[in-house]
Parts: C-alpha cells; structure tokens; sequence
C-alpha cells in the first residue's frame, strides 16, 4: 500500500531573494503587496512598521510582512544594516500563524536552516544575491544540481519549525558557557585571532607575528582560519578590512583617503585595488550602486520583479 505524505504548507514561487548592505540613512517609504516577505536583518539594527505597529530588530531578528500588509521601514540608530529579503507566495492556512507573531529571534537550529537557504541563494542566481548590481532575480547557468529546490525546501523547513513554536514554547535562548559553545580548540584559536585582526585592521599584520601572538605554528595557524573561514590568513584579514571598509564608506563620514588610512594601506591607490579584487567594483562604483540601489528600494521595484 503506498502512503501519500500530506503537504501542510507549499513554497512554489519565488519572487525577490537579496542580500543589501544599506547605507546609514536609508529608509523605505513604504508599500504593500499581495504576498509574503521576509527581512533577516544580518548585521545591524532595523526599524519597521506594519500596519501601524512599530518593531525594532536586531542582529539575529527576522520580521514576516503578510500579503496586502502595508509595511514601511529602515535603518536604525544610523547603523549601517545589512539585511536579507525574501519574497514568495504561499497560501497556506498556516501561514497565518505569521500575522501574530510577527518578529522573531532565530534559535541556533534555525539559523543553520536559514544559512542553508542563503546558501542555496547564493549558488542559484547571476549575479548572486548579495550582488550590489542584483535586480532581478536570473537563473545562473552552470548552477549545482537542485539548487533552487533547495531554496524552497530550506524555506518550507524554516516556516515549519516556526510555526512548530506554537505547538512547543519556545524559550529564548540562553547564553551558554563559552567552553560549551566551542566546538574544539582551533575554533577557539580561530575566533580569537579574527577578533585580534578586527581590532588591529590598520596594522600589516604578518603570518609570523601572528603565530608570535598566539603561540601557534604557521600549520595550526593556517588549519584553524581555514576550517572557520575558508580562506587562509592574509586572504582573511584582506576580506575583514574590505568589509570594514564598505561599512564606512556606506556611513558617509569619511573619504576614501582617509579610509584607505585608518585600514592600513599604503595608498589610495592600493586600496582601491585590493577593493576592486575582492568587490569586483571599485569604492566609488560600490558607493553608487548602494546609493542607487537604495533608491530602486524606496521606489518599491524589489517587490516588482
């Protein structure tokens, strides 16, 4: 006898998928449409009103906009947000769980389900969806078998455990000890030498006085940074400062020189370069496209595609 699996809920159209890095003013007038969104707010503070209801969220904080739900919003506090927007239909009876409990905290089992989406995301479409020139979602050829359905299965799994909080009540997750988050000690090795290259991105750090630093060898040293962020040493602390850097110039307060200057490279020039290497756009062409981009958002056209 063959057993039919029930389907309680069903994601089968996808209609925006973007990663912003938005700059310190932005703020989205406002807009409603007739089907559901999601906004992840990955780094970052983010204020949003839904039919008239205000919400503050925060790094780790996910808020669902209902169809025809009239929803406005914007950065925070003047920080420089960086935030994750889906868009997709579903009409499922369920889904209405979302229009009353609207913003939540992610538990570490749904972060990791989030991931796999981003993930997912991020191989399926050209350009990518953390692409600063994304528009409009593209089907990018060559993509790893199954990765859209991936997407969807991701994002069904997500909705699922979500609504499985009203069933069980979800605590809110407790700090644990720090002996107990770490996995093993190169991951502790690794977090500490990130955190170090984070407060000393104006310095030339070297591979050597890093092992000096931390007492590691050049190996060890090596094997952590790639298990925990798959690059190698310099290769990191380059993608942290270009990081750092896209934070500032989208903060406005500073120019390139004097960027350039608080990261620690020798010139304007060298800067712009390794820039360019990393972003594929040079800082001028990135602060455009986020200024453009933002105002492509505040006319509505991401949820017109």
């Amino acid at each position: 006898m063959k057993f039919e699996l029930r389907e309680d809920l069903a994601v089968r159209r996808l209609i925006t998928f973007f990663y912003r890095e938005m700059p310190k003013d932005y703020f989205f007038e406002g807009e409603r449409h007739d089907f559901w969104e999601i906004v992840y707010v990955d780094k970052g503070e983010w204020d949003v009103t839904v039919d008239g209801a205000p919400f503050h969220l925060e790094q780790g904080d996910l808020v669902f906009y209902g169809p025809n739900e009239f929803h406005r919003g914007g950065a925070a506090l003047k920080s420089t947000p960086n935030v994750i927007i889906l868009t997709f239909e579903c009409d499922s009876p369920a889904m209405d769980y979302f229009a009353d409990s609207r913003v939540f905290r992610l538990d570490e089992k749904e972060r990791s389900i989030f991931s796999s989406l981003v993930k997912a995301g991020l191989e399926s479409f050209d350009p990518p969806i953390d692409s600063p020139r994304m528009r409009k979602l593209n089907r990018r050829e060559g993509a790893p078998f199954g990765s859209e359905q991936l997407i969807r299965n991701h994002l069904e799994n997500l909705l699922i455990h979500l609504i499985r909080r009203k069933q069980v009540p979800h605590a809110p997750e407790k700090l644990k000890p720090v002996s107990a988050v770490k996995e093993n000690k190169e991951l502790e090795i690794a977090t500490d030498i990130v955190e170090y290259m984070k407060a000393n991105m104006s310095e030339d750090l070297t591979v050597e006085e890093l092992c000096r630093k931390f007492q590691i060898s050049r190996t060890n040293l090596k094997t952590a940074l790639k298990q925990q962020t798959g690059q190698g040493v310099l290769e990191t602390f380059n993608q942290l400062k270009i990081e750092r850097a896209k934070v500032l110039i989208r903060d406005e307060r500073h120019n390139y020189t004097e960027i350039a200057e608080m990261l620690g490279y020798s010139s304007i020039h060298y800067f712009s370069r390794q820039f360019k290497k990393i972003t594929n756009m040079t800082p001028t062409e990135y602060a455009r496209s986020v200024k453009l981009r933002a105002l492509d958002d505040q006319s509505g056209c991401w949820d017109l595609i």
